[in-house]
């Protein structure tokens, strides 16, 4: 099961998806793991403002992709890149959108062990 979210960005409503494709795609495209990124953007990021966040240009670039693989899971009509994908906009700001899309993350993993759970009270195991 998957979830997917309109986010508001440069004044355009972008979908995000979530399911369990999204670590296996990441993985394929950046060589990374996106349990452990997305870990480091949560810690680095801080409160959510840019006096309290510890992000540089690598934890940036994490989170870009990491946005580029959800939205384009959302939506295979986005370019083939995140630079063409990023290109489509005037701003973009990490401490608005990076929540949002942890937040996204995290109601999809609830789910996913949510029916797991489930699965097991019915066959036993």
């Amino acid at each position: 099961m998957s979830m997917k979210q309109n986010i508001e960005i440069d004044g355009h409503m972008v979908p995000f998806r979530a399911s369990a494709a999204i670590p296996r795609i990441y993985r394929l495209k950046f060589h990374r793991d996106i349990y452990k990124d997305l870990n480091a953007l949560e810690k680095a990021v801080g409160d959510g403002t840019e006096e309290s966040s510890n992000l540089d240009l690598f934890s940036l670039e994490m989170f870009e992709n990491i946005a580029y693989v959800m939205a384009k899971h959302a939506d295979p009509a986005i370019p083939d890149t995140p630079e063409e994908w990023l290109d489509e906009f005037n701003t973009f700001s990490i401490y608005q959108i990076l929540p949002k899309l942890i937040e996204l993350w995290g109601l999809n993993v609830q789910t996913d062990v949510q029916a797991k759970k489930n699965f097991a009270q019915l066959t036993g195991k």
